[in-house]
């Protein structure tokens, strides 16, 4: 038994037809039934009904499935864990991350990730943090930096807190500052000329709900945009937001001040899938982002702080 006969035998479970199967591997026919025939004759069984129609399994052969798509799994998993071994020269990371994120934290992550290792393929994916997790579920990411606080328990991820963040208020630094005390009530906000962001923006969606429970309702100038261009909004002048500290990094051109109501502050983690053992290329960007984030706290001040127990739990999106 070779892996080129699991890998036929697999592919004519799946399709159900041997003329498929062949074409799906770019194999001739009949070199494909010459190894199903060498494969039934190692085992001793049958594998197959052949009809007219299409191939069934038989017993022997739904017995073995499960285990050759599990040998087929662990010989990938060898070769590229191999191949990663090799100075990291071969590989991808598929990294999900929220907007306010990408623009921040992400982009330094992935540009001293790439500057190490070059060769190694980058796959962003940028979408609120219940959108990642569900990719992360589907197996469709390796890593999600997520914001969510209503992550529960649950052992389909493993979740590592890594900063605590606050929410502050943005203005323009060529105008007079919206205040002079060292913090801004969620009700002097309300009555500024704000820019909000997408709908679809987690903080959106806090900040909406903020408001609405202090029975408050915001002075809207500009609504729906990215994050990108409300921060160039408010350095022009247009008006106020509020924002994570983290994108206050590097940007001269705006001046914030501190929320005081602490309720719109937020936790930065770190999910990856329970159960599933990283490749290299992963367990090296994990240690990037741990990294950054703590170069983005000593950047940051008081706004930002490295959670100090870093162990990790479990959750799913509610």
């Amino acid at each position: 038994m070779n892996l080129e006969q699991l890998r036929s035998f697999v592919a004519v479970a799946q399709l159900g037809n041997f003329t498929r199967a062949a074409e799906h591997l770019h194999l001739a026919q009949p070199s494909l039934s010459r190894q199903i025939a060498a494969l039934e004759s190692d085992l001793g069984a049958e594998l197959f009904r052949r009809a007219r129609s299409g191939s069934t399994l038989t017993t022997a052969g739904e017995s073995l499935l499960p285990l050759a798509r599990r040998m087929l799994a662990d010989a990938e998993s060898v070769r590229r864990e191999l191949a990663e071994l090799a100075g990291l020269q071969r590989g991808r990371v598929r990294l999900g991350a929220t907007p306010t994120l990408c623009i921040s934290l992400v982009a330094e992550v992935l540009t001293a990730f790439h500057e190490a290792y070059p060769r190694i393929e980058l796959h962003v994916s940028e979408k609120g943090s219940l959108r990642l997790l569900d990719e992360l579920a589907a197996g469709e990411l390796d890593l999600a930096l997520i914001t969510a606080s209503d992550v529960l328990s649950s052992d389909r991820f493993d979740v590592t807190p890594l900063l605590e963040e606050e929410v502050v208020v943005i203005s323009s630094a060529g105008a007079p500052p919206i205040t002079r005390r060292g913090t801004i009530s969620l009700e002097q906000v309300a009555s500024l000329p704000q820019i909000l962001f997408s709908s679809t923006y987690d903080l959106r969606s806090a900040t909406d709900a903020a408001f609405r429970a202090a029975a408050l309702a915001p002075t809207v100038v500009l609504e729906g945009a990215e994050m990108d261009a409300v921060l160039r909004f408010v350095e022009r002048g247009i008006g106020v937001a509020i924002v994570p500290a983290m994108v206050l990094v590097d940007r001269p051109g705006l001046r914030s001040v501190r929320l005081a109501d602490s309720t719109l502050n937020r936790t930065i983690s770190l999910a990856r899938p329970a159960g599933v053992a990283p490749a290299v290329t992963t367990r090296v960007m994990e240690q990037t982002i741990s990294d950054t984030a703590r170069a983005f706290a000593s950047r940051a001040g008081e706004t930002m702080r490295l959670v100090t127990t870093q162990r990790q739990r479990r959750g799913t999106p509610s």
